[in-house]
Parts: C-alpha cells; sequence; structure tokens
C-alpha cells in the first residue's frame, strides 16, 4: 500500500483537495479557486470514511487509481495556466511599475503650448543661434544643410504615399505612438538584440528632429513619447506629415551640400520642383531617409557616385511598399521599377561661398559649444574627456559629431559681448590699423602643396574690455583681418608679457608684505645675480637707488630684480599669481628673469586683463567669461556662467598699487595718454611692457569699472622674427586710447571715471625723506653727524611703517653704491645717476651729466619710450632736493664730457664739519624731463 506521507501522496491529496473535487472543467476549477467561490457538491453522494482525511468521490476512484497519466496532463496543464497568469500578473505589474517611471521622469517637463509646437516642428532654419549681450541676434551657426520650405499642396502626392508607405504605414491610423512598437523597442534596448526594429512613428521622427536634442535616455524616449500625442492632439496627419517632409535628412545635393525637406531635395538631385516629382524620383527620395549617406548618389564635392546600386534598390523597395500598400498598381509599380534614374541625375556644382560677419566672435562663441557638446558625446559613450583629446582620430570623429549637433539643432550661445561696444571698437582700431608697424611680404612653401605662395605678415593686435566686477568680457579685438588671418589675438595667443607683470609678480607682493612701501629705495646700479646681469632699456644702468613707484612708473628692471629676490625670501609669488589666473612653473618662479616678464609660454590679452582687475577690484579676482549661458532646443540650461571670486590682494594693498601705477599714465612710459584720452584719467592707472627686441608691446590699463589689455606684435607665422619698430610704445598707446574712447562715447557710465578708491585704514602715510625712503633722522659722514630732516615725502604703508635712517636704506646695491649716494648726497661730483651705456657701441658722446641724480631724459642722441617729454617740477622729482654742505647748496650743472665713473668711490670729505640743519629745497630749479629709460617697458 502506497505511503500516504510520500512527496507525491502529499501533492495528489493536495490538488484533490482544491482541484479535482468534480467533474467541472479544469478552467472552472481554476477560476472558482481564484473567485474564492465555494466548491459546488458531486452529483453523487460521496463515500464518508471516518478514519479517512477527505472525502472521496466513487467515481473518481477508477481516475485516480488507473489514469495517473491523465492526471499528470491534468496537472501540467493546470501550472501552466498558472504559470500564464502569473506571467500576465508580472507583466501588468511591470508596466504599471514602468508607467510610474515614465510618468515621474516626465512629471516636470513643460506642457509645450499650441503655439510652441506649430514653431518648432515647421521651423526650417534651426542650426544654433548666438546671441551679443541683452539677447541681441548676432548670427545663426553655419549649416552645411540646405533647407528650402514648401506648401502640402506643392508636394508631389507620390511623394506623400511613397514616404507613409515606406516609414510609417500606420500613419494613419494611429495617435502618434504605437505601443507594440514602442514596446519592442524598449526590449531591444534592454537586451541589446534587434536594435535595428525601429519603433518611431512618423511623429516621433518628427519630434526627434524639431524638439528633442540628441541625447539617448530614457527620459528623453519619455518626452518624446509625451510630445508626440501631443502633436496628434493639436495638428492633423496632413500638417504633422508636411512638417516631416520639410525637415527630413535626404543626403547630398550635387553641390555636396547636406539637403534636408523634399523641395531641397528635388531640386539638388533631379532639378525639379517637389510638386513636379515622377513616381521613380519620388520612390527614390523617399528610401533616402533610412540611410542618406549610403544611399544618396552624390559624393561631399557634389559628384556622381560611381557605383549607384544600392540606392537604386532602395528606389525599388519603396516602390514595392507603395504597390503592396494600395498606393499604386501593379502595372505603375512595374513600369517606375524600370525607370534608371541614371540620367535625371543633377550634374555636379561648386558650393557657394559662406560669409561671417562676426568671425572672430563667431568661432569664440562655437568653439564653447562645441567642447560642451563633446564633453557630453564622452559621457554617452563612456568615454573619459582625456581620452578624447589624446586620441587625433576619436577627437576628430567627436568634433564632427558637434559640429553636426550644433548646424542641425536651435543651440543658444548667449555671449556678454555688447554689441555696440564691439562694433565701435571694431571701427575705432580699423581707423589706425595700417599705422601699427611695417606690413612685410615675403613668400613661403605651402606645406601641403610644396608650391611656393605669396604671404603677408602684418602687426596684429589683440585687446579684451572687461568689466572689473563681473569679470565679463565687454568687447574685444581679435586681430588685423579675420578674412587674412583667423587666429584671436585677444584670446588664443600666449606672448611675453614683459615688464606688464611687475605689478602682479613683484610690487604687489612686496607692498602686501610689508617690504616696500610706495617710495622705499631700491637700488638701480649694475648688478650680477650668478650669471644673470640685467639693465635696463637699451642696456643702461642708472647708477642711482630710486623710489619704488618711480620704479614701477619708468618700468626700470634692476630694481624690479632686486625686489623680487627680496620677494622670494618672504612668500612663494604663486600663492597670487594663481588666484588672478597666470599660471607659471615651478623653474620660472625660480628664475629672477621672471621678474621682467621672461615666460617660457606667456599670457593671452584676456589673462593679463583679468589678473590687473585685480587692483581695481580692491584685491579681489573675478573669473573672466563671455558667455553666460548656453541652452538646448528645448531652452534648458545645459551650461550656466558662475562668478569665481577670490581676494589676492588685500584693499590696502590694491590701493597703494592704484597710486604707484597712476603715476605711469601721469608721468611714466604712458605719459603720452595724458593728451589723448577724451575722459578724465585722474583714477586711471596702467602699466606698459615690452618684451626682448621689441617683440610684443603691451598696455594694460583700468578706471574704477573697466579695464582693457591691449598687445601688437607680429605673429611670425613662417618662420620669420620679425620685430615691431622703435616707437611702437606709443603706437600701441594711441591704440589703447582709441578703443577706451570709443567705450567712452559709447557707455561713458562703464568707465565710473571719477570713482575713488577710498584709502583703507591699513594704509599708513607717513613722511619720508625724499633721498633715502626713509624717517628722518642722523646720519654719521665720515665722522660728522648730520641730522637729515627734509626734504620730505610721502609714502604709504601697507600695515607697516617707514624704517629709521640708516646708511644702507635701500632694497639691492652693494657697500660701494651707498658709498657712492653719500659721498654725492654730501657735494661730491662722482657721476652719481649718470646712466651708462654697458655696450659701448651705444654710449652717445657728448651727453649730458647730471651731478646730483636728476632723471636722464635725454642721454646723447636716445629719445626715450615716452617721447612726449612731460615735465614735472623739481619739488615732485624724487631727486629734486639740495645737498647739506657747509659750503653752500650744490648745483644741478652739466658739462659735455664723456661719463666717466670713478673705479672706485669718492671719499672725499668736505671742508668743515656738516651742519645739522637740513637745507631747504630750491624752489627756483629748472624743470626737467622725467622720462626714464625702460629695458623692457
Amino acid at each position: 500500500m502506497r505511503n500516504q506521507n510520500s512527496w507525491w501522496d502529499r501533492l495528489f491529496n493536495h490538488i484533490r483537495q482544491h482541484f479535482l473535487t468534480d467533474d467541472q472543467p479544469v478552467g472552472v476549477h481554476f477560476q472558482n479557486h481564484f473567485r474564492s467561490q465555494p466548491v459546488p457538491q458531486a452529483t453523487n453522494t460521496p463515500v464518508q470514511d471516518p478514519s479517512a482525511k477527505y472525502v472521496v468521490n466513487p467515481q473518481d476512484l477508477p481516475r485516480t487509481v488507473g489514469g495517473k497519466l491523465t492526471l499528470f496532463v491534468s496537472i501540467i496543464r493546470k501550472l501552466v495556466l498558472i504559470g500564464f497568469v502569473t506571467f500576465l500578473l508580472i507583466i501588468g505589474l511591470g508596466a504599471g511599475i514602468g508607467s510610474g517611471y515614465l510618468v515621474t521622469l516626465i512629471s516636470k517637463e513643460p506642457i509645450p503650448t499650441y503655439t510652441s509646437l506649430k514653431n518648432q516642428i515647421e521651423k526650417t532654419d534651426q542650426s544654433t543661434t548666438l546671441y551679443f549681450d541683452n539677447n541681441v541676434p548676432m548670427d545663426r551657426v553655419l549649416s552645411d544643410t540646405k533647407r528650402i520650405r514648401v506648401n502640402f499642396d506643392q508636394i508631389s502626392p507620390y511623394m506623400k504615399k511613397a514616404i507613409v508607405a515606406t516609414e510609417d504605414e500606420n500613419f494613419y491610423e494611429h495617435h502618434g505612438v504605437v505601443p507594440k512598437s514602442v514596446i519592442r523597442a524598449i526590449i531591444s534596448e534592454i537586451t541589446g538584440y534587434g536594435t535595428q526594429t525601429g519603433g518611431s512613428t512618423l511623429t516621433q521622427q518628427l519630434v526627434k528632429m524639431q524638439i528633442l536634442s540628441s541625447e539617448t535616455t530614457w527620459k528623453r524616449k519619455a518626452t518624446e513619447i509625451l510630445l508626440a500625442t501631443r502633436l496628434e492632439k493639436h495638428f492633423s496627419k496632413d500638417q504633422i506629415l508636411e512638417s516631416y517632409l520639410n525637415v527630413v535628412p535626404l543626403g547630398l545635393n550635387n553641390q555636396g551640400q547636406n539637403i534636408a525637406g523634399v523641395q531641397a531635395a528635388a531640386q539638388g538631385i533631379f532639378n525639379t520642383n517637389a510638386k513636379d516629382l515622377t513616381l521613380a524620383q519620388a520612390a527614390f527620395i523617399a528610401g533616402l531617409p533610412q540611410s542618406p549617406s549610403v544611399y544618396t548618389p552624390f559624393d561631399q564635392h557634389g559628384n556622381l557616385k560611381s557605383n549607384l546600386k544600392l540606392g537604386l534598390e532602395r528606389k525599388n523597395t519603396v516602390l514595392f511598399r507603395m504597390y503592396r500598400h494600395g498606393d499604386i498598381s501593379k502595372k505603375q509599380y512595374l513600369a517606375a521599377k524600370k525607370v534608371d534614374l541614371r540620367s535625371q541625375f543633377k550634374n555636379q556644382a561648386p558650393a557657394p561661398k559662406a560669409h561671417i560677419k562676426y568671425g572672430y566672435l563667431y568661432n569664440m562663441l562655437t568653439a564653447k559649444l562645441r567642447t560642451k557638446l563633446m564633453h557630453q558625446l564622452a559621457r554617452e559613450n563612456n568615454i573619459k574627456y582625456s581620452e578624447v583629446q589624446h586620441n587625433k582620430d576619436l577627437y576628430q570623429v567627436f568634433s564632427q559629431k558637434a559640429n553636426r549637433m550644433m548646424s542641425e539643432h536651435d543651440y543658444q550661445i548667449h555671449s556678454t559681448i555688447d554689441k555696440n561696444l564691439y562694433d565701435n571698437m571694431q571701427t575705432a582700431f580699423a581707423k589706425n590699423a595700417d599705422l601699427l608697424g611695417t606690413t612685410h611680404h615675403t613668400t613661403t612653401q605651402d606645406p601641403n602643396t610644396g608650391a611656393t605662395v605669396k604671404v603677408t605678415e602684418p602687426v596684429q593686435n589683440g585687446s579684451v574690455l572687461l568689466d572689473n566686477k563681473t569679470g565679463a568680457v565687454l568687447g574685444f579685438v581679435g586681430g588685423q583681418d579675420f578674412k587674412q588671418n583667423q587666429l584671436n589675438h585677444a584670446f588664443d595667443t600666449l606672448r611675453s608679457p614683459g615688464s606688464s607683470i611687475k605689478p602682479m609678480l613683484v610690487y604687489a607682493p612686496a607692498v602686501e608684505r610689508g617690504i616696500i612701501g610706495s617710495k622705499t629705495m631700491l637700488a638701480d646700479f649694475k648688478a650680477k645675480f650668478g650669471k644673470y646681469k640685467p639693465t635696463d632699456f637699451d642696456d643702461t644702468v642708472g647708477n642711482k637707488f630710486v623710489p619704488a613707484d618711480k620704479a614701477l612708473e619708468q618700468s626700470l628692471n634692476i630694481p624690479a630684480v632686486h625686489l623680487y629676490d627680496q620677494v622670494l625670501k618672504k612668500v612663494n609669488p604663486r600663492k597670487y599669481m594663481d588666484k588672478m589666473g597666470l599660471k607659471l612653473s615651478n623653474k620660472e618662479y625660480r628664475e629672477l628673469g621672471i621678474s621682467l616678464g621672461g615666460t617660457r609660454n606667456g599670457f593671452s590679452v584676456l589673462q593679463e586683463a583679468s589678473a590687473f582687475s585685480t587692483f581695481a577690484n580692491q584685491g579681489v579676482h573675478v573669473n573672466p567669461y563671455y558667455i553666460a549661458k548656453i541652452t538646448d532646443v528645448n531652452n534648458h540650461v545645459i551650461y550656466q556662467h558662475h562668478t569665481k571670486k577670490q581676494r589676492v590682494f588685500q584693499p590696502g594693498t590694491s590701493y597703494i598699487m592704484q597710486q604707484m601705477m597712476h603715476g605711469v599714465i601721469e608721468q611714466g612710459t604712458a605719459s603720452s595718454l595724458t593728451y589723448q584720452l577724451d575722459f578724465d584719467y585722474k583714477n586711471a592707472f596702467g602699466k606698459t611692457g615690452t618684451s626682448n627686441d621689441f617683440r610684443d608691446n603691451w598696455f594694460v590699463g583700468s578706471t574704477a569699472g573697466v579695464t582693457m589689455a591691449t598687445w601688437m606684435g607680429y605673429d611670425n607665422l613662417y618662420r620669420h622674427n620679425y620685430d615691431l619698430d622703435p616707437d611702437s610704445t606709443e603706437t600701441n598707446q594711441t591704440t589703447w586710447a582709441n578703443l577706451m574712447n570709443s567705450v567712452y562715447q559709447t557707455k561713458p557710465e562703464l568707465l565710473k571715471e571719477h570713482t575713488t578708491m577710498k584709502r583703507p585704514d591699513t594704509v599708513n602715510a607717513e613722511k619720508v625723506l625724499r633721498r633715502t625712503g626713509t624717517l628722518p633722522g642722523s646720519i654719521n659722514y665720515e665722522g660728522y653727524q648730520s641730522q637729515i630732516n627734509t626734504p620730505t615725502t610721502t609714502s604709504l604703508f601697507f600695515k607697516t611703517h617707514a624704517k629709521p635712517l640708516s646708511k644702507h636704506f635701500g632694497i639691492g646695491g652693494k657697500d660701494k653704491n651707498y658709498r657712492l649716494f653719500w659721498n654725492n648726497y654730501f657735494g661730491a661730483d662722482n657721476g652719481y645717476g649718470i646712466t651708462q651705456y654697458l655696450d659701448e657701441k651705444k654710449a652717445k658722446s657728448p651727453s649730458k651729466r647730471h651731478t646730483n641724480g636728476l632723471p636722464d631724459s635725454i642721454i646723447g642722441n636716445y629719445v626715450p619710450e615716452s617721447s612726449n617729454n612731460s615735465s614735472l617740477s623739481n619739488s615732485e622729482s624724487e631727486n629734486s632736493f639740495t645737498n647739506s654742505m657747509v659750503s653752500g647748496t650744490g648745483g644741478t650743472g652739466t658739462d659735455n664730457s664723456e661719463p666717466s665713473l670713478p673705479a672706485n668711490e669718492t671719499t672725499e670729505s668736505p671742508a668743515t664739519p656738516a651742519t645739522t640743519t637740513p637745507p631747504a629745497e630750491d624752489s627756483n630749479s629748472s624743470k626737467v624731463s622725467d622720462s626714464l629709460s625702460d629695458a623692457s617697458n
């Protein structure tokens, strides 16, 4: 007897109890079970065995005992049914979850209005739009896709039927989406199989082409479905089909241009109009959307392909589908199938040349978007952008895709460039462009063809105008002529900054760290730092001590090197430079020549302007930018500028630097600006810069509102070594003045010309001796004690104070230099302050010799950089004072003898002890020019 505790018996009894209590069909039992209805009573009275656990129907006994096979089949059928129902429940649950997920994805999507949808599906010019500031349209990204819009009634009936039969045969039956196709596409996406099965209706394709971006995400797919159903609700089938036929990509035309829309295809392929297309021609065009690059009859140059087999076979496939769909008769099908279209294709023609009005700006803005899109493409392909950058082939592929996206989708780039400012700056620059310097004409070998070609190299210019507070680029000049040279000299070239680096790298850190005050004396004597021997302009040496503000004002080199040597001992300048966006290597920082602008790579004009604006912004650097935001085709922001501010210098340091650099304009190397500017320059400040051999020339200047940097030089693209003319400093300052005047005439409020920075409490103004930069005091000279109290001047210090008087009062200089100074101070005519030429060939004779250290305005026939010969009274000159001697007041006489510096310092003692009362300043001294030599300007 079978053991009822076996697994088989337990299974059998369980099934008997729940499903096999009567003769009803299995489906009924299943239904009753799941409905929780009571099991109907059997027709026959069951046999009740008191000891039995279950009630058994006698009629079932033969089936139970002798019909095990039948029972097994019945069980299997029931289990399959249970499994199928379970599967349906899971599918339903999954569909519910999926629907909820899709609803969540698009719940925050704005519902487009009818007008918005209509504008988007009907637009044919859909390339990226570029804007000036305040949403002023500038241009559209050049598109190599030609589109010509036509009305629905201007399209051949054959064309309409062909595209429907080929791309969406149920177009007139569905409501924008075919559920089974969507499910098939989703399964293909998840499993990775059957990815070519499709799933998009014509309505969905229209949404993808005209409304959505190219991203491949579930959210985009969900949005596509939503918009497709909305289109079907608001527009007729004919309206949707009309829009589709006007924008669908259809390969290349006979000029090698991409074409979209049936009118452009009809004209560009068959030299006819959309309404006149024959059945065979319509079928050929209708076959193109599946793979335009494969089926198009032309190559990228507009030449007819040698192998047209695939395109013609595709035409026959379209004809068959039209016949199958009932759009044409069998006779029409066979006749059109026999048509050979080779002779009907249009002859090749050259493509028209594109015109860009704002070339430099156009390239700058599109480059930013291209990079953004390439980052997006890299993410979508799970590739690091750094890999794209280092793989030439991959970079080219992604760049081409990004270009296509820009030309086919209506991204919007909103720049910070003010149109009126920009236009007027170009006009102001063009007026004097021919005066920048010599234009060189030569020949060179074309690297691609090897042919000899003529080339022209003019002096180039790059200028950038920045808003100090926001960092926004308001305008710029990219170069001489965009048609001749597309290199943007304002943003894309790196050039040696020359002495324009001195405020950021040398003087401001020195002020910040309390190394100097504005009148601290710096040595300008012949010096040697290891193998490095700096000189001032034209290989000269000043042979004197110079106040810091005058050294900066006249852009002297040797004092700057001495000061930088001290800065390196107190602080790492990288601390300041990196925050201003000026990147240098550790090796460069260790080289003293960097204090004169001897960089490895150099800086761009934008970088210079941005760093310099830190002083106008009270020591805070604001990152520069020229794009405010970028939006995609749905007006979603894909890039938004976020202002980044960093404090570089304290307000007190910035105040002192502004005061020191105002002198550059007032009476220094940029004093020619004083008679060229239309606005009040009393609050303006700036710095000049010239690299070796006049290779580069700079001027960077600020008002309270704006900063503008201007550079000029040769590109030397063809391995030439052209240098600027010696008067390039004045030329560049004239360019800067013209550009700033144009800004002032356009928007005078931007300059804030009358705004003055209030002196911070951290700035100490102290009276110091004019010749030593120290506090008045007593000095022992040749055994005699002398009290020196005047002449004095005001020196500005950040948090620190003036130092007491001492023999070694300055920064830099050797013992013999200080002895030379003190001997001269007490009356010796020893050559102190006489500029010395280190190159004997450049030494001029006769020359003017100033025995008391007055500035050297003209040495021989040398004309200094600032040639306007602006005058200063001796009361304002750092060297205008009388010598304290018991024999009387020293004079300022000159002689015409050759300057000859003694091999040994003069140690001549005064005839009688020096007085303890300082002499009065000579108020009747003659005026002299204060234009000093500047080695790197």
